[in-house]
């Protein structure tokens, strides 16, 4: 799909394209999402050099994320969202073309969906193609910061239930703290991902950036300086209630190893007494006694009582 950004009198409506249809006049930003092969023929037109294709806009390294060339300045940038309660990210690169802004991307992206919104209600500003570049990274960081306080309010809730005697709860407190594990971590490369996205452009392109673009870079790189320090912290607590949880867990079964330690030593003297009485040699005297029967229950009793309060004296029990 193709769809297209028109600026007209300060208003920016849009409009999907077919590829053999020319771009409107005005336009600032072309957005395609998952083009089909004749949608990406189209696309060869657009670039001078090679048409992007997925395995590019997933690339890791730097020099593949954000460079320049003649199609104009290219940054690649992480955008985590969520999917019921799970956390995916997708990458969309971004292209500095002139007075237009190029972005391909593979699928669905939350965060342009909720650009769209507002710009149909009025509730940004653009006046170029930077802009809108600006605008998205900065609906992202804001994103990030609600993610983040949503682990924030789950762990709080999971602090509760680190000493939990009830098994089944502790594996699903395991379960969350991994899979909010997993969340933070997303959402600490995407904070990465941006200031470096950030600072890339306004080296680039410092002649192009009005006064008002250098502060809104500026803001949204405090805001992620503000953000990233939080994220460390929840690190720090996932871990800390992932090795209460285990220790507490590791010392339940000890305690129950204990028990059965003690109760084998409790009864290995009776077992003794029995295995002696159990032997029937001629010789054995015992084995005529008309109490003895009698005599080795109690035997057997007494030696068992005798240790268990052995234990309890030592505090073992």
């Amino acid at each position: 799909m193709i769809r297209t950004y028109i600026l007209n009198n300060q208003t920016l409506t849009y409009k999907d394209l077919e590829p053999l249809k020319p771009i409107p006049e005005n336009t600032i930003w072309i957005d395609i999402k998952n083009p089909d092969d004749e949608e990406r023929e189209w696309m060869q037109h657009l670039f001078k050099e090679e048409v992007p294709e997925e395995d590019d806009i997933d690339e890791i390294e730097s020099s593949s994320r954000f460079y320049i060339d003649t199609d104009g300045v290219h940054i690649t940038s992480l955008f985590p969202q969520r999917k019921g309660r799970e956390t995916e990210s997708a990458n969309v690169l971004f292209t500095i073309h002139g007075s237009m802004l190029i972005t391909f991307r593979e699928e669905d992206v939350s965060i342009i969906r909720l650009l769209r919104h507002y710009l149909k209600h009025d509730r940004v500003e653009i006046k170029d193609n930077i802009d809108i570049f600006l605008e998205l990274q900065d609906i992202k960081v804001e994103s990030l910061s609600d993610y983040i306080e949503d682990s924030y309010e789950t762990l709080e809730e999971t602090a509760s239930q680190v000493l939990s005697d009830d098994d089944e709860t502790i594996q699903d407190l395991l379960q969350e703290l991994t899979f909010q594990e997993e969340t933070i971590s997303q959402i600490r490369s995407a904070l990465f991902d941006t200031r470096k996205a950030l600072r890339f452009l306004r080296k680039s392109i410092t002649g192009r950036l009005t006064s008002q673009q250098f502060e809104t870079i500026d803001n949204i790189l405090q805001d992620i300086e503000s953000l990233l320090p939080h994220t460390q912290f929840m690190f720090d607590k996932i871990n800390f209630q992932l090795q209460t949880a285990m220790s507490y867990t590791n010392h339940k079964q000890n305690k129950i190893i204990k028990i059965f330690s003690v109760a084998a030593v409790v009864f290995m003297p009776p077992t003794w007494i029995a295995s002696v009485y159990g032997m029937n040699f001629n010789t054995m005297p015992e084995l005529d006694w008309k109490y003895g029967y009698p005599i080795s229950i109690i035997m057997m009793i007494l030696s068992a009582t005798i240790t268990y309060l052995f234990f309890r004296r030592k505090k073992w029990l």
